[in-house]
């Protein structure tokens, strides 16, 4: 299925302050996060013209039934920000939205977090300062979780069990706080549409050989719409495809490794 791209650069915009050579693409998944994108895309942009010389500003609508694709049509039209838009016709999931998101980024270093605003976008700052050529990811881990204590249980299991399941490096595979060299997610194939992709991702970024700093990050309470992870259904596709991706990935790769 072929996205739908509309795009707006306005090479009028000013820089300040920026670091010679640092070329961001950021790009924000959405599906209906209609109270939040517009503020967040935003914060991006202000963030951006600080310390980058070179970015663009990307979100994926993935089918949102919110009022998502008007608040963004909006802000294209008002020629604000350097944005373009790309929408799925229909709702893919959450990996599908971030495998379109990596494949439509074209700078040097791709950073995404979710359109929820539930990570201060304003902390890619922090993110920006530890690039350097000795490293390919930097990955935020969240100070304090700020959800319902039983998503913050679920949380934990989780994350506690891929790290076992797939021998991570990282403390927080949870954390969509991420920004990462371009040329090293080029070596890596994603297969899943569901929130098993940020398990996917880190793994097969740390068989390509890729190098993760980590930083503390904020986490918010979510103030418009709710999660679309935490209902049984996607609760039960995310234990199914975990299991699958276990199998492939440590079980299988293993097993060809050891040839």
């Amino acid at each position: 299925m072929t996205p739908h791209v509309a795009a707006f650069y306005d090479p009028g915009v000013l820089l300040v302050s920026v670091r010679p050579s640092l070329s961001v693409s950021a790009f924000f998944p959405c599906f209906n996060d209609a109270g939040t994108i517009a503020s967040l895309v935003v914060l991006a942009n202000e963030t951006l013209q600080e310390i980058a010389t070179d970015y663009e500003i990307i979100v994926v609508d993935d089918g949102s039934t919110d009022h998502s694709v008007t608040v963004l049509g909006e802000l294209l039209r008002s020629r604000s920000v350097p944005l373009r838009l790309v929408r799925h016709p229909r709702n893919l999931g959450y990996g599908g939205a971030l495998r379109t998101g990596f494949a439509e980024a074209t700078k040097d270093w791709v950073f995404y977090t979710d359109g929820d605003a539930q990570y201060d976008v304003t902390e890619l700052r922090g993110l920006l300062s530890l690039v350097h050529d000795g490293i390919d990811v930097v990955q935020g881990y969240k100070l304090t979780r700020q959800d319902a204590w039983h998503r913050v249980l679920i949380g934990v299991v989780y994350r506690e069990v891929a790290r076992i399941m797939f021998c991570l490096k990282i403390r927080d595979v949870d954390c969509d706080f991420r920004l990462i060299r371009r040329s090293v997610l080029q070596k890596i194939a994603l297969e899943h549409n569901s929130g098993i992709i940020c398990l996917e991702l880190v793994r097969k970024l740390q068989d390509a050989g890729a190098r993760f700093i980590e930083v503390p990050v904020h986490h918010y309470p979510r103030k418009y719409g709710r999660s679309q992870f935490f209902t049984a259904p996607r609760i039960a596709e995310v234990v199914f495809d975990m299991v699958r991706l276990w199998w492939r990935l440590m079980v299988r790769h293993g097993a060809r490794q050891s040839r």
